[in-house]
C-alpha cells in the first residue's frame, strides 16, 4: 500500500480556539491529514476553514457533528467540544479513533463510559495534554530515573494560572456551570496533576486535600484552587495551584533525594523550536552557607520540525495506523493516563465539599 494512502484522516468535531492550533498540528504531522471540519452550523464550519486558510477542495465541510460521524473516511476525531457534552459525543464518535480535549469528563464515571465505548469498537483514545509528547519531557524522565542524579522523588509542585481578563470571566465557556463546570481545575489544574502523576509514575496518591483557598464565580465554578495529594507509603507530598486569576505560570519542581529539577514552562515551552529544563544534583551549601557548591545545570532539547502538538497527532496517528494496517491492539496507556487525572480531579473536588478534609482516592 502506497504510504500517501496510510495517512490518517482526521475530522475536527466542534471550532473552538484549540482547534485552530490543533489543525495546524494535524496538517503537520507526517501521517495525518485534515480531512472534514463540522461545526453545529455549516456558516461556522465554513468560517472557520476560510480564517484557516482551509478551502473547500482541502477538507470536507458539514454544519452538523453526526455528519461528521457518519462519514466512513473519517479515521480520527478531533473534540474540543465544551466538557459537558463530552460524554454524549465521545460515546457516539467512539466509532472513530478519538483525541479528546481536556478535562475528558465531568468526572471519571463519564471517563469510563467513555473509555468503555472506545474499548468495545476497538478505537485509540488519546487526551489532548501535548506536553507529554515533547521531546524534552522524555529527556527529563529519563534524568528523573537516575538513581545516582537524582535519587528518590521526594516533593513535587506545580502551577498552571493566567488571568482571563474581564472578558473571559463572563463569557468564556470555561467559566460558565453548565458547559465547563470544572474551571480551572479542570482546565489549568488537569495539567498540573497530570504533571504530578506522570512524576510518579502515574501511581495515584493514598490521599487528596483541597486547601481552603477556594475562589469561585457566581456560577459556582472555580476560578482558583489548590490542593495537595499525599503518598503515604513512600512519604511524598505534592502541591498545585490553578488560576484563571493569578499571572501565567506553568512550573513544575520535582525535588529528590540527592537532585532537584525544575522548569517554568511545562505546558507550553517558551519558544517552539527548542525547550529546557534545570537540575541540580548533589548540592549542598558550602562553608558559612555563603552559597552553594553547585549551580543548576541547564538541559537544552532540540523539538526538530514537529512542535508538541503535531508530534501528539503523530503519535497518535501512529497508533492508529498500527490498528488499521496491521492489526494491534489500542494502546491503553493513554486512556489510564486520562483516567487517573481524572480520579484525581474528582477527589480534589469531594475535598472542597468535604469542608477541604482528606478524602482517600478510589
Amino acid at each position: 500500500m502506497a504510504e500517501h494512502t496510510k495517512a490518517i484522516r482526521f475530522g475536527i468535531m466542534g471550532c473552538a480556539k484549540a482547534a485552530t492550533k490543533v489543525s495546524r498540528a494535524i496538517k503537520m504531522s507526517p501521517n495525518s491529514t485534515l480531512y472534514a471540519i463540522a461545526s453545529r452550523s455549516l456558516e461556522k464550519a465554513q468560517q472557520f476553514a476560510t480564517e484557516n486558510g482551509y478551502s473547500d477542495q482541502q477538507v470536507v465541510i458539514y454544519g452538523s457533528y453526526s455528519e461528521l460521524l457518519d462519514d466512513p473516511l473519517v479515521d480520527a476525531v478531533y473534540m474540543p467540544l465544551p466538557t459537558s457534552l463530552h460524554l454524549e459525543w465521545a460515546v457516539l464518535a467512539a466509532k472513530k479513533h478519538l483525541l479528546l480535549e481536556k478535562p475528558t469528563a465531568l468526572d471519571a464515571t463519564q471517563l469510563d463510559r467513555i473509555l468503555e465505548a472506545c474499548r468495545s469498537n476497538g478505537v485509540q483514545f488519546m487526551d489532548g495534554s501535548m506536553w507529554y509528547h515533547h521531546p524534552r519531557t522524555a529527556k527529563m524522565k529519563e534524568l528523573l530515573s537516575d538513581s545516582k542524579l537524582f535519587g528518590q522523588v521526594k516533593s513535587i509542585y506545580s502551577s498552571s494560572s493566567y488571568v482571563g481578563g474581564q472578558g473571559f470571566l463572563e463569557n468564556n465557556v470555561r467559566i460558565k456551570a453548565d458547559l465547563d463546570s470544572l474551571g480551572a481545575l479542570g482546565d489549568a489544574g488537569w495539567y498540573c496533576v497530570g504533571g504530578i502523576l506522570w512524576a510518579m509514575n502515574n501511581n495515584l496518591p493514598t490521599t487528596v486535600t483541597a486547601l481552603p483557598s477556594v475562589v469561585r464565580n457566581s456560577d459556582g465554578v472555580l476560578l482558583s484552587c489548590t490542593a495537595s495529594l499525599h503518598w503515604e507509603k513512600e512519604e511524598i507530598v505534592a502541591t498545585f495551584f490553578c488560576s484563571f486569576l493569578a499571572h501565567e505560570t506553568m512550573d513544575l519542581t520535582i525535588s529528590g533525594s540527592n537532585g532537584t529539577l525544575h522548569l517554568e514552562d511545562f505546558i507550553i515551552p517558551y519558544e517552539e523550536t527548542s525547550a529546557s529544563f534545570k537540575y541540580t544534583s548533589g548540592a549542598k551549601f558550602v562553608d558559612m552557607h555563603i552559597g552553594w557548591n553547585v549551580k543548576p545545570e541547564e538541559v537544552q532539547v532540540d523539538t526538530g520540525e514537529l512542535p508538541q502538538e503535531a508530534r501528539m497527532v503523530q503519535e497518535l496517528s501512529r497508533l492508529i495506523q498500527g490498528i488499521k494496517y496491521s492489526g494491534r491492539l489500542p494502546d491503553q496507556k493513554w486512556a489510564e493516563v486520562s483516567r487517573v487525572t481524572q480520579l484525581v480531579i474528582d477527589t480534589v473536588i469531594r475535598s472542597i465539599n468535604y469542608g477541604f478534609e482528606p478524602v482517600y482516592i478510589y
